[in-house]
């Protein structure tokens, strides 16, 4: 990305129901239960019946009771719950038996009638689950008549499930003096102790084939941890807020940690293939509450996001054919704190589709080598570059853009010195375009640029005196290149023909002011039928820990706004910005009247210098990315008509001269306070008046800082040499610091 005068200046001078589902695993979802608290439901052995837990006070449900649900039942409703616990206490984890005419629930029944008391609310806000004393082990038929009680010892015995094979049953239980699991026959003999590690073990479920064992455990490691642990087991009470998915053999062998996400990680349940896990997590939540359901292979790598609707949604079980996925959710709740049970037909999504974070990896890496040096346009690193991405196309087998080679050559002059005539160089440059033919009536680009500063030859580093250090330029922008690659993979090798035409095109030039990208637009109207929109993916390899992606474009066509909504990934915090313009090659493309989306991470410390390395990317932020634009582009696809709508800040804008700088970096998003300020540069006069990126700049001055307009305005009215109050807020403080210009 250029935020370099040149390019900044041109930035300013430009100044329906989707069809296609995010949750594309899930079909013909129905909901089964309507009001109240319902959740753990678990398919009988032949997929017709449901055992679920159920609290809800208009069906005389006060506290957890067992009901068994009639799949077979036409226009289910409340009606057709139907009570097989005993009414009294409170009660857990029912599931099947292998006839299917029984069920297995822990109850506290027999030690009261009445519903135990819930934990009392801590000063400090912390969630907790009890852990009922009084909990034990009961079989009973589907008329809600006991015929066995499984276990008689004190303390905790809950969370039972039965093998498939019908030999044993594994529960969680306190007996050994900390919640571990066991393993028992199915008639209740030869109990085993299958984990011995301090903390939670629960929420057991066994492999389709009987020979594993998938679980929630939380394991405190520190001493404070340890000490919270015990105390408030003390108290019959954990705090399920981290915890994390296991297997293990049925016999308590070959242990293996699955997730290392953090946070809660539950309610997992094996994939028919036995190759994967579907579970609960809030890992990627940053502000407030919001669990999803997450698949992850059994190597641990592939996390999917499986639901996007509503803030929670956990306990997936498939049918036994894994035709049918049942979960919970509070989708579609009539109230507040309302959770129904849906069931789904379960659709396995083409493996092709999934991103891969080595593929991102390994153009990153390339890209972002010393062997490139820096891909300055018209460089021999640059060529190197080109090769690459053409070579990945070929691979893929996209069509070159005029039927013979990848690359479109363009020629630019370029003032090293702005002031100097006598020092503009030709710059011999080329874009790489790869053409997805579907055979459709419209046409998508997704695109990035390639280059970067070199050397820094062109004076476009923000660190003083760097002239012949390598600027790699990872985020910038190596890691949008490696989406779009990534991308071309995707779309090229899976099963469906979209409903668009793909152009993947990689510019150069960007830095020295969008000049690929302007080559380009000026004749892609011409070359691929009806371009209904443009993606530009520029520096999204550096997503922050509260998830803040910004996107831009969004005025340029009214179908957008609700699109980035619909598909952004959990915990992700869009900052909207609607403009048409920007610092970077969208802009191109706007300036032809084609709606565009602008996906970027933010500015940081590395911008424009020479640590913007590889090991400072979020690839797991950039593979949530692509995967996210990959939605986007199949709902654009969809999507009939993408009419084009002009941004307020207009083409016709003048823009003031200015005879000084304040060394800032200015947020592509939109601050209703001010200018915020993404990024400073070195020894520039807000640098050494102590200014910081994340500052909100509202004054210069007397000149008030509302946006870029009057940012650039209030320069204009300053000469060389002045020195003048700027007043910024920084953390919703406003502070006044001296700035000579």
């Amino acid at each position: 990305m250029n935020f370099s005068t040149r390019s900044f200046c041109i930035a300013l001078l430009g100044a329906t129901m989707l069809v296609f589902s995010q949750e594309r695993n899930l079909r013909n979802i129905q909901k089964l239960t309507f009001g109240g608290d319902n959740a753990e439901a678990y398919f009988s052995p032949d997929g017709k019946k449901l055992t679920l837990q159920v609290t809800n006070p208009t069906i005389g449900a006060h506290c957890d009771q067992i009901y068994l649900l009639d799949l077979n039942q036409k226009n289910i409703s409340t009606k057709d719950l139907n009570l097989i616990s005993t009414g009294n206490g409170r009660t857990t984890c029912s599931f099947f038996m292998p006839d299917g005419k029984h069920v297995i629930y822990a109850s506290t029944h027999e030690a009261n009638k009445k519903c135990p008391a819930k934990p009392k609310p801590r000063t400090d806000g912390k969630y907790l689950w009890p852990i009922y004393e009084e909990f034990d082990i009961y079989e009973a038929d589907l008329n809600g008549k006991i015929t066995r009680k499984f276990t008689d010892s004190p303390g905790y015995d809950a969370e039972a499930v039965v093998s498939p094979d019908g030999k044993y049953i594994v529960f969680t239980s306190i007996r050994s003096g900390d919640l571990e699991l066991w393993r028992m026959d199915i008639d209740g003999k030869n109990l085993k102790q299958l984990t011995f590690g301090l903390g939670y073990d629960g929420g057991a479920f066994f492999s389709h084939d009987s020979k594993k064992l998938v679980f929630r455990s939380s394991r405190p490691s520190t001493a404070a941890e340890i000490k919270e642990y015990k105390d408030l087991l003390a108290e019959n009470l954990v705090a399920p807020t981290n915890m994390e998915i296991y297997t293990m053999n049925i016999d308590g062998s070959g242990l293996k940690q699955i997730t290392n996400l953090g946070k809660a990680n539950w309610s997992p349940y094996f994939h028919p293939s036995d190759k994967k896990i579907l579970f609960s997590s809030n890992h990627h939540s940053t502000r407030g509450y919001d669990f999803q359901i997450y698949s992850i292979d059994l190597d641990g790598n592939n996390l999917t996001q499986i639901t996007y609707e509503s803030e929670f949604n956990a306990f997936p079980m498939f049918s036994h054919d894994g035709k049918k996925l049942v979960f919970s959710s509070n989708r579609q709740a009539g109230k507040a704190h309302e959770t129904n049970i849906f069931i789904a037909d379960w659709v396995e999504t083409d493996h092709h589709e999934n991103v891969s974070e080595q593929n991102l990896k390994k153009t990153v890496s390339y890209l972002a080598s010393d062997e490139l040096k820096g891909r300055l346009a018209g460089s021999e690193g640059e060529k190197k570059a080109s090769e690459f991405i053409s070579k990945e196309f070929k691979s893929l087998k996209l069509k070159p853009r005029n039927g013979k080679s990848y690359f479109q050559d363009f020629t630019y002059d370029l003032k090293l010195n702005p002031h100097e005539e006598s020092s503009a160089v030709k710059i011999n440059s080329r874009n790489v375009i790869g053409y997805l033919d579907n055979k459709a009536s419209k046409t998508i680009i997704i695109g990035a640029h390639y280059d970067h500063l070199g050397l820094n030859e062109h004076h476009n580093s923000t660190l003083m005196n760097s002239y012949g250090q390598i600027h790699n330029g990872a985020d910038d922008n190596a890691s949008g290149v490696s989406a779009v690659l990534e991308l071309a993979r995707m779309f090229s090798q899976n099963k469906t023909k979209e409903k668009a035409n793909y152009v993947f095109a990689l510019f150069s030039g960007e830095e020295d002011g969008l000049m690929g990208s302007k080559k380009f637009a000026e004749e892609v109207k011409n070359h691929y039928p009806n371009v209904i929109s443009m993606i530009n993916l520029d520096m999204i390899g550096r997503l922050n820990k509260d998830k803040d992606l910004t996107v831009g474009g969004v005025g340029t066509s009214p179908v957008f706004g609700e699109m980035i909504k619909k598909y952004k990934p959990a915990g992700f915090n869009l900052a909207i910005d609607s403009a048409g313009v920007g610092p970077s090659d969208h802009t191109s493309f706007y300036l032809k009247d084609i709606p565009v989306l602008f996906l970027f991470t933010g500015t940081h410390s590395d911008y424009h210098k020479p640590t913007d390395d590889t090991e400072r990317v979020n690839f797991t932020g950039l593979r949530n990315i692509t995967h996210y634009v990959f939605n986007l582009a199949n709902g654009l696809a969809e999507v009939e008509n993408i009419p084009f709508t002009k941004t307020k800040i207009s083409q016709s804008k003048a823009i003031p001269k200015y005879k000084v700088t304040l060394g800032i970096m200015p947020s592509y998003a939109d601050s209703k306070e001010g200018l915020q300020i993404d990024g400073v540069t070195e020894k520039r006069p807000a640098d050494l008046a102590g200014i910081r990126a994340g500052d909100v700049l509202i004054r210069i001055g007397k000149c008030e800082v509302k946006e870029v307009y009057s940012y650039m305005d209030c320069l204009s009215k300053i000469n060389s040499g002045d020195e003048l109050p700027v007043a910024v807020l920084r953390d919703g403080k406003e502070m006044t610091v001296n700035v000579k210009f």
